[in-house]
């Protein structure tokens, strides 16, 4: 596997070695070895899976502490456009982002840590979109923020009327230092 530093330190993409034949292909999708030396060790406890169709934003999700989730996430049906903003108190690049687009043919992951925002948005005509989180899900712990909001500026690859959101996605807060993690 191939993996590329971003703009923020610790988002990761991850590129699989792909395997190629008549018959189709082949790769690794996961290998704790591999994962523990070149991304970082970490031990993953959930594995979770939605399928979306074009239009549905998912997002901007993150547990509190103590309960933070690192994520390793793709898109294994589909093609998604993955965003990760920084939510961490004191961090130089809090309130920052990076997108990444995700699908069934590039076959590339991402590598979210712990104070992470996360969210998606389906640019096809469905999306399969699965991840690995490090902590169990927490109701109690459940929280987002504004996915809209225009102090991120992000471009989810969709238009404002063509967004389908979640009632909760819709009446997150917007992100200020006073409320990251």
């Amino acid at each position: 596997m191939e993996v590329i530093k971003t703009a923020i330190d610790g988002v990761l993409i991850i590129e699989p070695r792909v395997f190629k034949d008549e018959r189709g292909y082949f790769f690794e999708s996961y290998s704790q070895r591999d994962f523990d030396s070149q991304v970082a060790p970490v031990h993953f406890v959930q594995d979770n899976e939605s399928r979306s169709t074009y239009g549905v934003v998912r997002g901007l999700h993150f547990q509190k502490a103590p309960y933070t989730q690192a994520k390793l996430v793709r898109c294994t049906q589909g093609r998604v456009l993955d965003v990760a903003v920084d939510i961490r108190k004191g961090s130089p690049t809090f309130g920052q982002h990076v997108a990444v687009e995700l699908s069934s043919e590039n076959k590339r992951m991402l590598f979210i840590p712990k104070g992470f925002a996360h969210g998606f948005s389906v640019l096809s005509p469905y999306a399969v979109f699965q991840y690995k989180c490090d902590e169990f899900y927490h109701p109690e712990a459940d929280a987002g923020f504004l996915l809209t909001d225009p102090s991120l500026g992000i471009d989810w690859g969709i238009a404002a009327e063509e967004m389908i959101l979640s009632e909760k996605d819709k009446h997150h807060p917007l992100l200020c230092e006073d409320q990251a993690i």
